[in-house]
């Protein structure tokens, strides 16, 4: 790797710095915001967790999709599933968004990342569609712990990211423990 490389790889990892503080739209345990940093570390972590159920998974590809799957967020941050309009799809611009925040790095490197955010946008592999799985999971997962406002929807997660979420078993039973806590926040508030 060469200086202009290295000074790059050092620009871009500036950038991306600002997922640490960009937010999203649940709250944690303590009721602070989410960002989108701390939500992606915890889908990595379950990925850690789960990975040795599902032996036919790239585990080291699996991973690399979690860390970048929202990387455009750096640049025009998080829109919340509830807010999102087919007019206009989140991924046009996080896509978007990505490629901007990409430019420093070689151009190799630039292809490695937009390749994985690709395939995970288009759920093409078997790890691509694991990791939108734990995606949606966490998110479900965040919102069921968060100290969230009390005008919080709870009923949307009911629904949010099903298609990703029905297959395979493991996935399927966490899910049906995630909607059973969904629906019991939806009744507390």
């Amino acid at each position: 790797m060469t200086t202009t490389d290295l000074a790059g790889v050092l620009d871009f990892l500036r950038a991306a710095e600002a997922l640490k503080t960009q937010m999203r739209s649940g709250f944690t345990s303590s009721g602070q915001p989410e960002s989108v940093a701390e939500h992606t570390w915890r889908l990595c972590l379950m990925a850690v967790v789960l990975a040795d159920q599902f032996p036919g998974i790239d585990f080291a590809r699996l991973i690399r999709i979690c860390v970048v799957h929202d990387l455009g967020e750096a640049i025009g941050g998080d829109v919340p599933a509830i807010h999102q309009s087919p007019d206009a799809p989140k991924s046009d611009r996080e896509r978007r968004d990505l490629l901007q925040l990409l430019v420093p790095l070689p151009a190799a490197k630039r292809d490695e990342l937009t390749a994985l955010w690709d395939e995970y946008e288009a759920a093409a592999t078997p790890e691509a569609r694991l990791a939108k799985a734990l995606d949606k999971l966490e998110t479900i997962l965040q919102h069921t712990q968060g100290k969230n406002p009390p005008d919080f929807d709870y009923r949307f997660n009911l629904g949010y990211g099903r298609q990703y979420t029905e297959a395979p078993p493991l996935i399927a039973a966490l899910r049906e423990v995630l909607d059973r806590e969904t629906l019991r926040r939806a009744e507390e508030g």
